[in-house]
């Protein structure tokens, strides 16, 4: 079992940037695929990107793919999601989950953190 918290949130305008902090405590950090999801307001839980194990493999969702990247320190037991050329409708509560089998399927995440705001509006 992993725990999960996430930090780097906050209110940004248009066009900026964020970067968010998925720090893991347990030993087995490391064997875990690690994904960011996010929920909008009066929306559904939507995957956003997941990294493997080793992080040599990285997957993006559409709408967030060439502005955001995620990475890992296994070192750090830490994983960071730095999001650039925020627009408004990336404003949600950002979370950070262990994934499944299927990285884009939300049912299959597990282990949650409590999540981080992201604020995106002038």
């Amino acid at each position: 079992q992993v725990q999960l918290v996430e930090s780097g949130g906050g209110k940004v305008q248009p066009g900026g940037s964020l970067r968010l902090s998925c720090a893991a405590s347990g030993r087995t950090f490391s064997r875990y695929d690690i994904g960011w999801l996010r929920q909008a307001p009066g929306k559904e839980r939507e995957f956003v990107a997941a990294i493997s194990d080793t992080g040599a493999t990285t997957y993006y969702a559409d709408s967030v793919k060439g502005r955001f990247t995620i990475s890992r320190d296994n070192a750090k037991n830490t994983v960071y999601l730095q999001m650039n050329n925020l627009k408004p409708e990336d404003t949600a509560v950002y979370y950070c989950a262990a994934a499944g089998a299927v990285w884009n399927r939300v049912d299959e995440y597990r282990y949650w953190g409590q999540g981080t705001q992201v604020i995106v509006s002038s």
